[in-house]
């Protein structure tokens, strides 16, 4: 059975591939709704929650009247990466944190497979060798490579736009992670407990699991965060 988001999610790679390879460049429009929908074989509805993705990923805007014109994806993307995470503060780079990390695990331990799961517990290895070893720096490094290859296992594509954001603050705070090296156990213990949950596909258990790691991240900073729902802290 082929649900709607899975048309709608085949429409939007099949034209973020043709934008990619220049089929329309910035500035140009796309075709009439019509036109489109009939090239791709698809609704016209399905369509439209299409180009409402791609408006959300920066590459197209829809004029009013006029139709939907094609951004200039690399300027986009490289001015709202930049701009908005180097005047980020630690803070703010936890409140982003904690607002998507919980959720993108939770629906993680819904959908993955062993080999995925293989993967993350191989980089928790390399963070227990660093922490056996001493070695902060490769630490810090496995830290924020476990973090970036649970963003990656989601396959919604707005998140593959958004948790970009998320990595680039992530790195963002390295250098404060580097100066706490005795904090790298604790660390790896909290990450042991998000696979854990991830490995039995309670989804829920590995969304708290994780609003539990970024709330003790905060506290190891000195960061109390003030979030709606504090209770899941105790």
């Amino acid at each position: 059975m082929i649900t709607t988001s899975t048309v709608v999610n085949s429409v939007v790679e099949k034209l973020r591939a043709a934008l990619a390879r220049g089929q329309w460049r910035s500035g140009d429009m796309l075709p009439g709704q019509r036109e489109l929908a009939e090239q791709l074989g698809i609704s016209r509805p399905s369509l439209r929650e299409a180009v409402i993705v791609l408006e959300t990923l920066g590459l197209v805007r829809s004029m009013p009247g006029k139709g939907v014109v094609v951004l200039d994806a690399q300027l986009s993307d490289s001015q709202s990466h930049d701009s908005a995470v180097a005047g980020a503060s630690l803070e703010d780079v936890l409140q982003l944190r904690y607002t998507l990390e919980p959720f993108i695990v939770g629906l993680v331990a819904q959908s993955i497979s062993s080999k995925e799961v293989g993967q993350l517990r191989l980089t928790l290895m390399d963070m227990r060798e660093a922490l056996d070893a001493g070695d902060s720096e490769a630490g810090v490094s496995a830290y924020i490579a476990f973090h970036e290859e649970l963003f990656t296992l989601t396959s919604n594509p707005i998140f593959q736009s958004v948790v970009q954001q998320t990595s680039n603050a992530l790195k963002q705070s390295a250098e404060v992670l580097r100066n706490s090296p005795e904090h790298l156990a604790e660390r790896l213990e909290e990450n042991e407990a998000v696979v854990r949950a991830i490995r039995s596909k309670n989804s829920a258990q590995a969304s708290a699991e994780m609003r539990r790691h970024i709330l003790r991240e905060g506290q190891r900073m000195g960061i109390e965060l003030n979030i709606p729902d504090d209770n899941l802290s105790r």
